[in-house]
């Protein structure tokens, strides 16, 4: 994986994939670094879940994830705690959404991996209905 960040005169950042895909970072309406990496880890866990969830759904009218960081006082300001509320409703059973945000937890989403294995707490709650 690469890519480059580059400095723009408006004082922000601008990120590019090494496809070409770009993005603003830490700007005037861009998110800053730690922003992405909390939006990424919900992000990453709601693929893992939407794909474990990919033959139902077209009986999902909902699917989305709260989070709430929370960082250290002192540098380096690494995340300490996060919470992430799973908001799903459809006609799916509720005990497999379960179990896709688990092995999201546990074993596919790498970018909340990094997270908790530098030291974050991490708990999550589903409201579930359909």
């Amino acid at each position: 994986m690469k890519g480059v960040v580059e400095w723009n005169a408006s004082g922000g950042y601008i990120g590019t994939t090494e496809d070409g895909k770009k993005f603003d970072i830490y700007g005037e309406f861009s998110p800053s670094p730690m922003e992405l990496v909390l939006h990424a880890h919900a992000a990453c866990s709601m693929i893992d879940v939407m794909v474990g969830l990919k033959d139902r759904i077209g009986e999902i009218s909902i699917a989305k994830v709260e989070i709430e960081g929370k960082r250290a006082r002192e540098n380096p300001r690494i995340f300490t705690s996060i919470i992430m509320k799973y908001i799903i409703r459809g006609k799916v059973p509720e005990k497999l959404v379960r179990r896709l945000i688990e092995q999201s937890h546990e074993t596919f989403c790498s970018v909340g991996i990094m997270i908790t294995r530098s030291g974050a707490t991490l708990e999550w709650i589903l409201d579930f209905s359909e």
